[in-house]
């Protein structure tokens, strides 16, 4: 890809999921640790004050959060991509395929799988939501490295593509209609012996029974993706 210039990062940058989520925990953590050990200081709590059990409790509550932004920042920065190549090994790309990355983001799984395709092609759809990763546009996956539309209706064509995956973003869809619908939209563009496998913190389930009634095979539930928090679910299926 030659050497990096001002647009492009010498070490990609995946993003920061849930930012804004990451600041409040983080700031309610430093809150909470603070108050709590000011209502343990002699010097603040007097004898008849009894605040300890107050202070005590505010304590363990900050280093729950702020033990929960750091683990949420490290899932971002070194955990999604560990679930990135569990999931791609389990899509057993041998290298000519069309991989389609449903709302790739910064390209995490698109470019993992960009990199196992010396003979073949992966695309990415993507609206760019900056709501739950920051930074988050086309130029940055372009950066880190794809056609900009909409998981409820991929501008694909029909049994196009040899492998589906989406990690962390069906999620977002709002409803329970539209993200069947992305579901659908998914299975559309599979060939055949096509092969699925998505990364979600939410609606496993529902999208389990969407591929059964949609008529996919081999439809497996994978546990949760290891390294990823807070816990994800992994899905695989075969068209």
């Amino acid at each position: 890809m030659g050497q990096p210039t001002a647009s492009t990062p010498a070490r990609a940058d995946y993003g920061l999921d849930a930012p804004g989520v990451i600041r409040v925990m983080l700031l309610l953590g430093i809150v909470a640790a603070v108050v709590g050990l000011a209502a343990v200081n002699p010097a603040w709590n007097g004898p008849a004050r009894g605040y300890e059990r107050f202070g005590f409790i505010l304590q363990w509550m900050g280093m729950g959060l702020l033990i929960g932004s750091a683990m949420m920042t490290l899932s971002s920065r070194w955990g999604k991509l560990r679930a990135r190549d569990r999931l791609l090994d389990q899509m057993a790309i041998v290298g000519t395929e069309t991989v389609v990355d449903v709302g790739c983001g910064h390209g995490l799984m698109l470019i993992g799988a960009a990199r196992r395709l010396p003979q073949g092609r992966a695309i990415g759809v993507d609206l760019w939501s900056q709501v739950d990763q920051k930074s988050n546009s086309s130029a940055a996956t372009i950066a880190n490295a794809v056609a900009d539309g909409d998981m409820r209706d991929l501008p694909l064509g029909d049994a196009s593509v040899d492998v589906v995956v989406s990690s962390l973003a069906i999620h977002n869809v709002k409803g329970r209609e539209d993200r069947r619908k992305a579901i659908q939209e998914m299975v559309r563009v599979l060939r055949p012996g096509g092969r699925l496998g998505i990364i979600d913190i939410a609606h496993i389930g529902d999208y389990a029974n969407d591929l059964r009634d949609a008529g996919m095979r081999e439809v497996r539930g994978r546990g949760f993706a290891r390294w990823i928090y807070p816990p994800a679910g992994v899905l695989t299926a075969i068209k």
